[in-house]
């Protein structure tokens, strides 16, 4: 399972933000895996694409949870949308 996790600095909390992820370079827990991480520059804003266990990425926010607030999304690539558009529609890509 792919999650996107959408997160912005807790205000008044940026630079403590920053220094615990230069420090610990925001690792996920065993059971996760980051696909990617993008930072707004200048901002409090970014996105981060988990692959693993919704469980692990629970884990994750928690633990950054008094620094960050955070939007929770599973979600899914084209391929993937597509079977499901094709079961829908009563055909199969097969």
């Amino acid at each position: 399972m792919k999650i996107m996790v959408v997160w912005r600095t807790v205000p008044g909390k940026y630079k403590q933000a920053i220094e615990q992820f230069v420090r610990t370079g925001g690792p996920v827990p065993e059971g996760a895996k980051t696909v990617g991480r993008w930072h707004v520059p200048g901002s409090t804003l970014g996105w981060h694409l988990i692959e693993g266990d919704l469980g692990a990425v629970a884990g994750h926010v928690a633990d950054w949870g008094d620094l960050l607030e955070y939007e929770v999304y599973p979600v899914m690539d084209d391929a993937d949308a597509g079977e499901v558009a094709h079961k829908v529609l009563g055909k199969r890509s097969d």
